[in-house]
């Protein structure tokens, strides 16, 4: 019997003394299921706060795949005759355009600077340097500038007449080489919307040949061709507008170098009459 007893109390001392442990450790791992609900609570609160950004970053992107897409797919739902036409205007058009920049930017110098080199070669009698300098040098104000040192260094045409002539004859050839393959430009800017207009035009008639053939004006049966004709009108309207800007700097840069020309013609003919070779 006292055994008994004494086996029954040591059963209850391990009971209470393990319950209190047992207790805290359950509390622990509580405390740790709560730190890590909190710390992911938190970081999906970083992401929703980090989400608007990433759209307003991704946003730009999507959009210009969208524009670029609709650009290409309304070229592609134009009549693909005329649309074909009108990219080829395009092209051709900006070809003449970049040969036109590239020469009248090679023919482009410093003119104060070349005229007093050539003024200061003229004034010490070497005019077989000042022509072979022209010679060397691009642009329409050096072939001025060669044309009239080589009729003063002549025997026969070194008169004042005679060489202003011959500067206003050079000054008009070099002119139409500054301007030449404008035409072609004029030719493109006018052709590429009135390919789109023929092609509205074009559009139109099909859709009333589909009213014609469906027998009923309907929304559905007229959308097809006045799409069609009014992408063609689109497209051929920008094609001119793009040319239309490079041909209008084109001619600015025509018209400086025409500027250029006069300054160096006017600089040519004082230089000439102040050389002791020139007939007065």
């Amino acid at each position: 019997m006292k055994k008994y007893f004494a086996i029954v109390a040591m059963v209850a001392a391990f009971t209470f003394g393990m319950t209190p442990s047992v207790m805290a450790q359950d509390e622990a791992e509580e405390a740790a299921v709560e730190q890590v609900v909190d710390s992911a609570e938190a970081v999906i609160d970083s992401v929703e706060a980090e989400a608007p950004a990433v759209e307003e970053a991704v946003a730009p992107v999507e959009e210009e795949e969208g524009l670029h897409k609709t650009l290409k797919t309304k070229f592609i739902e134009g009549s693909a005759g005329f649309m074909s036409l009108v990219a080829i205007a395009l092209v051709l058009g900006l070809a003449f355009c970049i040969e036109r920049i590239i020469y009248l930017t090679l023919a482009q110098v410093n003119t104060r600077k070349f005229m007093a080199a050539i003024a200061d070669k003229v004034k010490a009698g070497k005019i077989e340097e000042g022509i072979k300098f022209a010679a060397q040098t691009r642009g329409p104000v050096a072939q001025l500038a060669k044309k009239a040192l080589q009729n003063l260094n002549s025997e026969d045409q070194n008169d004042i007449a005679t060489i202003e002539r011959t500067i206003n004859i050079e000054a008009e050839v070099q002119g139409a080489y500054l301007e030449e393959n404008c035409s072609w430009i004029t030719l493109f800017i006018a052709m590429a919307p009135s390919l789109g207009f023929l092609g509205t035009v074009i559009g139109m008639v099909q859709a009333f040949d589909d009213i014609e053939r469906a027998g009923d004006i309907s929304p559905t049966v007229v959308a097809g061709g006045m799409k069609v004709a009014l992408i063609t009108t689109i497209f051929g309207i920008v094609v001119a507008l793009i040319l239309q800007v490079f041909y209008n700097y084109i001619l600015s840069r025509v018209e400086a170098l025409n500027s250029n020309m006069e300054e160096a013609a006017m600089s040519l003919l004082d230089t000439c009459v102040k050389s002791p070779k020139c007939k007065k």
